[in-house]
């Protein structure tokens, strides 16, 4: 349970309707079977120990007293199993049956959850058996012992309080004011939900929203076991539909159709922190949930939940498609109102050849098309020096001509060298200095030949760069409006390419193909032999891993060593554990060290859940310390034994 990871599971059994004996054993087995993957949360469908389709065989005491035998009987033998167990159940209270969940934990019954609202509609016939146990809180004797009978139940486990645990039944989630809310609000972070839902046609789909929604409103894990075959045919079909979901995602899904088990980890700490950062989460500390103890050992999760290795972008294409569409025009509406603000319709940009100013001209271009403005006053300007190559530069050429921009073209190499003499500095020391000066003069020409056009100068640095500092001060650090702002490196290639297939025109298609297949690089080193001689992801490590930490640093709220936990699996094969670890070290140092450049950005537009803006989604000081990071890193290589 390290980080908050908690393993739980759906479970499924075959049902023999009204054998609860034979029903216990099926149910045994699985606890035991999902026991051998560490589960410490197990759910159960709806009425499992006698099937759901009884009908009025509820009615018969000898079923009624059988599944009470048979509860008795699953608690006395999973009594050695780690695990907080959820089983529906009928119970008779007070003259009264209820459709109810059992909990169960190391032998004991911790309490009863009664469903709340029971749906006497359609092909449901629930009141024709059961009462609501809405609102009820009280206890029954059980071998001597008082134990909660009520809907507002919340069960903590001691070891690890962050893990609170709430039931509902079926039909509790389909309607308009679910027990779940108020469970969240009291402060549970996993739902459980036992349910025997039938299949229709196009039924799983909105029961699939349904679990995802909640658990994405309520912030929430949600483990939703459904009743499956072996339930009575008679009129109806059980599809046995298990699904996990956190917080709007689904992480596992069973086959329908098909009895089974489906397992994944909840991050209860990722759950409450993100709760802790969402200021319009409501909490009810003075609910009148009981809350009830149970126990776990402590142990180390094994993770089987799969994390994207590119969180910004969608792994599927059609989503993909919809969400680079998106974002474009996010793009080019934000630059589009700023230039209609300020009653201008002419634009420059920096034209490089590299993947960003592209992004930044194809933007700019859709911005020109939605306001009717002429392409042609489109001021890009290409500026070789030192570290210009070819290919980057007849690039640049060829996707101002195909996009119908007017192209410049300034070398600026002498005007740098006249720099170099004015500070004294000599060429052939090829440093810091020698790399801004040519970042500098570039960002005074830009911004210059704006105000001789009377133009808007539109930035071209992405999230990533942004992220590590990776950008010269007051260099291509500065613009007047920077449309790129909040878009990672990994998802602008993604954007350019998306164009790419999209844009209708081969030539212009090409271009954007091979601007796709070049290394990033500044170009600010005298390339070798005519090729690139500087690669940024030499210099400062693969872009991937950087948008991978910074998602889950910033979005997350993780701590290195849960992330490098993360990168390492989900990297597994692609880099070592030692260069995953290098990495993120320079990822932490630079993002603390380069926050004043981040402090003073220029206005761009967000695009996505993650971004540095000073002015809203990241308030930092500058003068904030990487200390307890880096110690925290420190301790991870001894401990890890890390050779770097």
């Amino acid at each position: 349970m390290r980080h908050g990871y908690i393993k739980t599971a759906a479970a499924t059994p075959y049902i023999t309707v009204a054998d609860c004996r034979a029903n216990g054993e099926e149910i045994i087995r699985l606890i035991r079977e999902m026991e051998k993957e560490h589960t410490k949360v197990m759910v159960f469908p709806e009425l499992c120990i006698t099937g759901y389709t009884c009908q009025d065989l509820f009615l018969q005491r000898r079923l009624l007293d059988s599944a009470w035998e048979t509860l008795m009987r699953i608690a006395a033998d999973t009594a050695d199993v780690d695990a907080l167990i959820f089983l529906g159940v009928p119970v008779r209270n007070k003259g009264k049956l209820y459709n109810a969940a059992a909990v169960l934990n190391r032998g004991e019954i911790l309490g009863l959850v009664p469903k709340s609202y029971l749906p006497n509609y359609g092909e449901f016939y629930e009141q024709r058996h059961f009462v609501s146990g809405l609102g009820c809180l009280e206890f029954m004797s059980i071998n001597g012992k008082k134990i909660p009978f009520g809907t507002n139940l919340l069960f903590v486990c001691e070891e690890l309080q962050e893990l609170i645990v709430a039931a509902e039944i079926c039909e509790d989630l389909w309607v308009n004011m679910p027990p779940s809310v108020i469970h969240a609000q009291a402060g549970a972070n996993l739902i459980v939900n036992l349910s025997a839902s039938n299949e229709m046609v196009g039924k799983d789909s909105y029961r699939r929203s349904l679990v995802s929604g909640q658990s994405a409103r309520l912030v929430c894990g949600y483990v939703y076991a459904n009743a499956g075959e072996g339930e009575s045919t008679q009129d109806l079909v059980f599809g046995g539909q298990n699904m996990i979901a956190e917080n709007g995602s689904i992480l596992a899904e069973g086959e329908r159709f098909k009895n089974g088990i489906v397992y994944s980890e909840i991050d209860v700490q990722r759950l409450n922190d993100e709760r802790k950062r969402l200021t319009t989460w409501q909490s009810c500390e003075d609910s009148d949930h009981l809350r009830i103890s149970f126990h776990l050992k402590m142990e180390e999760t094994k993770l089987t939940r799969q994390y994207s290795r590119y969180p910004f972008v969608p792994s599927k294409k059609s989503e993909r498609d919809l969400r680079c569409d998106e974002i474009l025009n996010i793009q080019a509406m934000g630059l589009k109102k700023r230039l209609d603000h300020i009653h201008c319709h002419k634009a420059t940009v920096g034209l490089s050849g590299g993947l960003d100013s592209t992004l930044a001209l194809l933007v700019i271009a859709r911005a020109f098309d939605l306001s009717g403005a002429d392409r042609k006053d489109i001021h890009c300007i290409t500026m070789p020096c030192f570290g210009t190559t070819d290919r980057t530069y007849q690039n640049a050429c060829k996707l101002s001509e195909c996009l119908g921009a007017t192209l410049s073209e300034i070398n600026i190499k002498d005007a740098v060298n006249v720099h170099f003499r004015d500070i004294s500095h000599d060429p052939s020391v090829h440093d810091v200095t020698y790399e801004n000066s040519q970042a500098r003069e570039r960002t005074q020409i830009l911004m210059d030949s704006a105000n001789q056009d009377g133009s808007l100068l539109v930035g071209t640095g992405d999230l990533s760069e942004l992220a590590l500092g990776w950008a010269t001060y007051n260099g291509d650090h500065m613009s007047m409006y920077g449309v790129n702002a909040s878009v990672p490196k990994t998802l602008v290639r993604h954007l350019v390419h998306y164009y790419a297939d999209t844009c209708g025109d081969q030539k212009l298609t090409e271009v954007l193909m091979d601007i796709l297949d070049t290394p990033v690089s500044p170009e600010l080193l005298p390339p070798k032999d005519g090729k690139i001689a500087q690669k940024t992801e030499d210099l400062v490590g693969p872009y991937e891993l950087h948008d991978f930490y910074l998602y889950y640093m910033l979005r997350a709220g993780f701590d290195p060593e849960k992330i490098y936990r993360l990168a390492c699996r989900t990297f597994e094969g692609v880099y070592s554990k030692e260069t995953i670890y290098k990495w993120l070290r320079t990822f932490c140092w630079r993002f603390f060290a380069q926050q004043f450049k981040r402090s003073c950005l220029p206005d761009g537009p967000k695009v996505g859940s993650v971004a540095v803006s000073p002015r809203g989604d990241l308030r930092m000081s500058s003068d904030s310390s990487a200390a307890m990071w880096m110690e925290q890193l420190d301790r991870m290589k001894e401990e890890l034994k890390l050779e770097i």
